[in-house]
């Protein structure tokens, strides 16, 4: 069952890299077919406060799921890449420490739910959230080991299909029958659906393990080792999430609830960056192992430009209708378009740092670690300055979402900066994933938006919005792609591709 990966595949590396990431690109148009209902049910039946308070009990919950990964989510890739015997019994320990970890923090915050719920209003089901913690964990984890032997259409499966569509028809069906704290269990179940559904293949690669036995001083040096790693998956989570806990300390859970919105529709475009991380993971620690640093920038850059560039494009598409996007899930959200521009934003400046991180994590991760925290301490200084701002001047809860997301947005772009210039030194070689064509298509797609924003709604999201892809997605194609980018869009893939 330890058949190595399919790394030495014909067409190589970028060949692994292209191809994981066109698997993915098809899972981020399913999430987001999928998700879209969900924020439309959650707005019209549910409302911005509901939303609200779900969304702040989300962030500890799943800030407290990436801690108890244990760094694995990431991490697993260079251990198992450095063992030469069986694979299953590393993973096992992995798994073993989420458990034990999600479940003893999930048992403290049932005891005690007031970090989840800062407005302290809640029901008996809402404080079932903690159940997700460990399932979360222990998906994370299954779907990395799954990654390792190259399968990101198991990622596919768990997170653009099963999750979020369970939570959208659960949504809709606890809606209906009125059932209380809908919202909390249909997540609960997208939540446990998902994790059935990454445990198939990943004992379809690995097996049960033969001889395991849970070790507590495995346990222990599994950890140790993974902290580092473990608190920048969590600050790196925790940029995305903290500006919905401070929003959720200075403002009314309506605030919170029309924020989340936006945020949800902006982290579709995110989700094209995570459409690498399974595959870039494995790829690099296999270079490193080489010692072939060369590679690894240029893979770095390349994986780089193909975030950017499509992020970018979904991001004018989103972002020029913004008020038509918002009003889809409900007239009361129209005044989160501010900050669904700024979220969108933020997702092209962070392109740099996601592919920066994903080398230094094994090159210089305690450096990369100390660059992550003072980035989020950044964010919540200018976030907490702009909601003293707001309080003193008495802005509208519009105001307060958009200045959080334009915090987000400037400590995301110092992040990408200084990371970029961190790697490049450690490297050798240059990273640098921009370039000139990524203005001309924008431009171009915002003089088109321009006419489309004169449309009625639905026209702004039913033509408007292929429009803007399309005009910007030719001029990318024509004339910002070149051979090796469009490998991205290519099935076919022959021996003789350059595989560096």
């Amino acid at each position: 069952m330890n058949a190595a990966p399919a790394g030495d595949a014909p067409g190589g590396d970028l060949a692994a890299l292209a191809k994981g990431g066109r698997t993915n690109l098809v899972g981020f148009l399913l999430r987001l077919a999928a998700r879209l209902p969900f924020l439309f049910i959650a707005g019209r039946y549910y409302g911005a406060d509901a939303l609200g308070r779900f969304a702040s009990a989300l962030v500890v919950v799943e800030l407290i799921a990436m801690i108890c990964t244990i760094g694995e989510k990431r991490g697993l890739a260079q251990r198992l890449s450095e063992t030469e015997g069986e694979q299953g019994p590393l993973v096992f320990d992995g798994l073993t420490m989420a458990l034990l970890t999600g479940s003893a923090t999930g048992l403290a915050l049932w005891l005690v739910p007031a970090p989840m719920f800062p407005s302290g209003i809640y029901t008996e089901y809402d404080r079932l959230l903690v159940l997700a913690i460990p399932a979360l964990a222990m998906t994370e984890i299954l779907l990395a080991a799954s990654a390792y032997r190259y399968d990101v259409t198991a990622t596919v499966r768990a997170r653009a299909i099963v999750e979020p569509w369970t939570i959208s028809i659960m949504a809709g069906v606890f809606a209906l029958t009125h059932v209380e704290s809908g919202l909390a269990l249909a997540y609960l179940a997208s939540i446990y659906a998902a994790l059935l559904m990454a445990v198939w293949p990943f004992f379809k690669h690995y097996g049960l393990p033969r001889g395991w036995r849970p070790s507590l001083s495995r346990m222990i040096r599994l950890t140790v080792r993974g902290l580092p790693l473990a608190a920048a998956d969590a600050i790196e989570w925790g940029t995305r999430r903290l500006d919905i806990f401070i929003l959720g300390l200075f403002a009314a859970p309506a605030a919170v609830g029309i924020y989340y919105v936006a945020q949800q529709v902006a982290s579709l475009p995110q989700k094209l960056k995570t459409s690498f991380e399974p595959i870039l993971g494995p790829v690099l620690t296999r270079k490193l192992k080489e010692k072939d640093y060369a590679a690894i920038a240029k893979q770095v850059c390349q994986v780089g430009f193909w975030i950017t560039a499509a992020q970018a494009g979904v991001g004018l598409a989103l972002g020029i209708p913004g008020e038509a996007v918002m009003g889809l899930v409900g007239p009361n959200f129209v005044g989160g378009t501010g900050a669904l521009g700024f979220l969108l934003a933020a997702e092209v400046v962070a392109a740099t740092a996601v592919v920066a991180e994903a080398a230094l994590i094994y090159v210089a991760s305690l450096r990369n670690l100390w660059v992550s925290i003072c980035a989020i301490t950044l964010q919540a200084g200018l976030t907490v300055g702009a909601m003293m701002l707001a309080d003193k001047f008495n802005f509208n809860d519009g105001w307060r979402a958009a200045s959080a997301a334009a915090a987000l947005m400037l400590a995301l772009a110092v992040s990408s900066l200084v990371k970029a210039i961190l790697l490049s030194r450690i490297l050798k070689h240059t990273i640098n994933n921009w370039r000139w064509a990524l203005v001309i298509a924008a431009s171009l797609a915002i003089l088109v938006g321009q006419l489309v924003i004169m449309l009625p709604q639905w026209g702004q999201l039913v033509l408007g919005i292929p429009t803007i892809m399309t005009v910007y997605g030719y001029f990318i194609w024509t004339r910002g792609f070149g051979p090796e980018d469009r490998m991205l869009f290519t099935r076919k893939v022959t021996q003789e591709e350059p595989t560096d």
